[in-house]
């Protein structure tokens, strides 16, 4: 089998590395040991991330957030990233859109921002590439929680600066309810998502409840994903607004929509920490997660990976065989023994995410 490229729809970048100082350049192993004893692996684990884990895993493109939450859900003292007023939370994202801007441009090699089909198939040429090893590794830009949208209006500055994707909640939002938070799309989520349209936003679905998300997909014309989120047929006993009830999954389906599956055992297990800990916690369990959205759908085209990693929490928090994002090329082997076919895994581990971009993206800005 030839080892397909992995697309990984959520990864919080930008805010590890304005929070945390994390440099995604480095290994992951070589981060883990520098920040041994810091405030890095105390509240967000030791990272699962980093530039040559990429190389080993084939990640060619991640989905890379804008992150920041409400006041109210603050952590402690060292959850510096948080805002009062829409001001505040408008600053801080532009300091997170600005961040990848930096990395992007002082580390060319390592990292392209993705804001048009030219610039994605300039990536995938360069993995397709025999002479080196050596690739760079495409960003593309996610508004997670859309509070640092400020009035819909400024939409335009903001796919200007290159965001492709908008999530409108994490917890609610002025836009809809969310994460702990239920509620509905307001009138303010409806001006929203009329000015997303406009420009071609995809919608995120991830975090909405699930009552503002299916109104969402029966009102949002263009592209609609759930970046990351897990079935919550298969976690018994959650009661948590977090997970994908059926009537979504069926819905963003129906939709042609993608949803990324995540391998984070809170959304493998439920109280994984007292059911064994992490040793009872398998990557078989994300297999389960994948091949439940196949077998709702009928194939294998609606279901990618979105891993979520270094979002609030590390290694100690995900399946036992997991070490880094390399890793995740595990996955072709398990879906194969499940029987799924060569380009059934190469489309749950990248060529689903693919297509949503190449359909998505403009040619040219």
């Amino acid at each position: 089998m030839n080892t397909p490229l992995i697309i990984d729809s959520h990864e919080d970048l930008a805010w590890n590395m304005l929070t945390f100082g994390r440099d995604y350049t480095l290994p992951a192993a070589e981060t883990r040991q520098r920040e041994q004893g810091g405030p890095a692996p105390q509240h967000n684990g030791d990272t699962l991330l980093g530039w040559p884990d990429y190389q080993r895993g084939r990640v060619a493109v991640v989905f890379g957030t804008l992150f920041n939450a409400p006041q109210r859900r603050r952590l402690g003292d060292w959850d510096r990233l948080c805002y009062t007023t829409f001001e505040e939370a408008h600053a801080l994202y532009r300091a997170q859109l600005d961040a990848y801007h930096r990395l992007a441009g002082d580390h060319p090699d390592m990292f392209r921002l993705l804001h048009t089909r030219r610039d994605l198939q300039a990536v995938l040429d360069h993995w397709q590439r025999t002479d080196t090893d050596e690739h760079p590794v495409g960003l593309v830009v996610l508004m997670e929680n859309a509070e640092g949208v400020r009035q819909p209006a400024e939409l335009e500055e903001w796919w200007a600066g290159g965001v492709r994707i908008i999530g409108p909640a994490w917890a609610g939002t002025r836009y809809c309810g969310g994460t702990r938070e239920p509620g509905p799309l307001t009138t303010d989520g409806y001006a929203l998502l009329k000015r997303m349209t406009e420009f071609g936003f995809v919608l995120d679905l991830s975090h909405m409840d699930a009552q503002a998300a299916l109104q969402a997909l029966d009102s949002y014309p263009r592209q609609v994903i759930a970046s990351h989120g897990n079935a919550l047929a298969l976690l018994p006993g959650s009661e948590s607004n977090r997970h994908l009830p059926d009537e979504v999954v069926r819905g963003l389906i129906a939709r042609d929509g993608v949803i990324g599956v995540m391998p984070v055992n809170n959304f493998l297990m439920v109280d994984w920490k007292n059911r064994g800990g992490r040793a009872a916690v398998s990557i078989d369990l994300l297999v389960a997660q994948i091949d439940y959205i196949c077998q709702m759908a009928g194939d294998a085209r609606h279901v990618g990976l979105g891993s979520d990693f270094d979002g609030g929490f590390g290694l100690g928090s995900v399946p036992v065989e997991l070490d880094t994002i390399a890793d995740l090329q595990m996955m072709a082997p398990r879906l194969a023994q499940k029987g799924y076919t060569e380009v059934d895994i190469a489309a749950v581990l990248g060529q689903n995410w693919l297509g949503v971009l190449q359909n998505n993206l403009p040619e040219v800005v």
